[in-house]
C-alpha cells in the first residue's frame, strides 16, 4: 500500500480523481443549498495499522432522515452507503486520521428553489484531518448575534446544506471579533450550541446539555457522550439552558464529530470555572479518544476498521 493516499472521490456512481469529481455551475443545489451532507471521522491506530470509523451507520442513518425530511429522492441503503465508504477509504489508502464528507444534492439543472421531483444524486469525499478545533487550549467564545435557525424555518436537526449559511454567519463573526467560536441563542433566547457543535455545562456536579427543542443538531457524538458520562455515573440533564448560566458554569465544553470533544475557557470575556480544562471535560475527552482510536473494549461496536 502506498505511503501517500490517493486522492480519490465517489461521483456518479463510481470512484473517481477527486479532480474530476465536478459539477456544472446550473446545479440547483448550489444555486440553493438543495442538499443534505454527513461528517463523519475515522481514526488511525498505529498500533493496529489500521483506520477505525466512528459510527459510520449512525452517520448515515441520519444522512438518510436528512434526505427524507428535504423529500430528496435517495434509494441507497445504510448497508450500501457503508460499503461504498469503506471501498472509497481503501482505494484512496489513507492510514491517519480522516475526514469523510458524504452528500446527497438536487443535481438537476432547473432553474426553481424546491426540491420535490428533481434529480439528486451521492458523492463522496476524503480529507487528512486532525484536529478541526483546538481540543487542548481552551477556547475563546462569544454569544452570537445571530440566532439559531428555528425548525419551522429549516429543520435544524438536519444537516441541510443551506442552513448552514447561519453557521457561517456566527463562525465569521466569532472568528473576526478575535474569538475561536460562537454559541447560538435560539429564537427564544435560550442557549443552543455552537456554529457546528453541540453545547455541554457543568453546574454543581450535573452534566447539562441542551434539548434538540432548542433547535440543535441531533448530534452523533453528543448522544455518545451522553451515554459514556450516564455509564460513569454522572447525573445528565437535557434541559434549556440560560445565556447568564453559561458565565457561572464550573465547565463548559463542545462536542461533534468535528470538534470531539473542546473545552470552552472564556465566554463573552467572562473566565470559565478555573479557567482550566475541568475534571468531568477531562474524564469525558480521555475516554472518547480512547474509544476512537479502539483502547476501550466495551465500545468497539462504535468502531467499523477499513482494513
Amino acid at each position: 500500500m502506498s505511503k501517500l493516499p490517493k486522492d480519490l472521490s465517489y461521483f456518479r456512481g463510481k470512484i473517481v480523481p477527486s479532480n474530476e469529481a465536478n459539477v456544472n455551475i446550473q446545479t440547483n443545489a448550489l444555486q440553493y443549498g438543495t442538499a443534505v451532507f454527513g461528517g463523519i471521522r475515522g481514526y488511525y491506530n498505529k498500533d493496529f495499522e489500521n483506520v477505525f470509523i466512528f459510527r459510520i451507520k449512525d452517520h448515515y442513518k441520519r444522512l438518510t432522515n436528512s434526505a427524507k425530511m428535504l423529500q430528496l429522492s435517495f434509494d441507497k441503503s445504510i448497508e450500501d452507503l457503508t460499503e461504498i465508504t469503506l471501498n472509497l477509504v481503501k482505494e484512496c489508502g489513507y492510514l491517519e486520521n480522516i475526514y469523510i464528507r458524504p452528500f446527497v444534492y438536487v443535481s438537476s439543472y432547473e432553474l426553481s428553489p424546491k426540491l420535490h421531483d428533481l434529480e439528486t444524486d451521492f458523492a463522496i469525499y476524503v480529507l487528512k484531518l486532525n484536529d478541526y478545533i483546538d481540543t487542548k487550549r481552551g477556547l475563546l467564545t462569544k454569544i452570537s448575534s445571530w440566532r439559531r435557525i428555528d425548525d419551522n424555518i429549516i429543520p435544524a436537526i438536519s444537516k441541510a446544506s443551506g442552513g448552514y449559511l447561519n453557521s457561517a454567519l456566527a463562525k465569521s463573526e466569532a472568528l473576526q471579533s478575535g474569538c475561536d467560536e460562537a454559541i447560538f441563542l435560539d429564537s427564544r433566547g435560550f442557549v443552543a450550541e455552537g456554529s457546528a457543535e453541540n453545547l455541554f455545562i457543568v453546574r454543581d456536579g450535573n452534566l447539562i446539555t441542551t434539548p434538540v427543542s432548542a433547535s440543535i443538531l441531533e448530534g452523533i457524538t453528543r448522544r455518545s457522550i451522553i451515554e459514556l458520562a450516564k455509564g460513569l455515573g454522572f447525573n445528565v440533564i437535557e434541559r434549556d439552558i440560560l445565556r447568564s448560566e453559561l458565565y457561572v458554569s464550573d465547565e463548559v465544553f463542545f462536542s461533534g464529530t468535528g470538534a470531539q470533544v473542546a473545552w470552552v475557557k472564556e465566554i463573552d470575556h467572562r473566565t470559565i470555572g478555573k479557567g482550566q480544562i475541568g475534571p468531568v471535560t477531562k474524564t469525558l475527552q480521555d475516554i472518547f479518544f480512547n474509544i476512537v482510536k479502539n483502547k476501550e473494549e466495551k465500545f468497539k461496536h462504535w468502531l467499523t476498521p477499513v482494513y
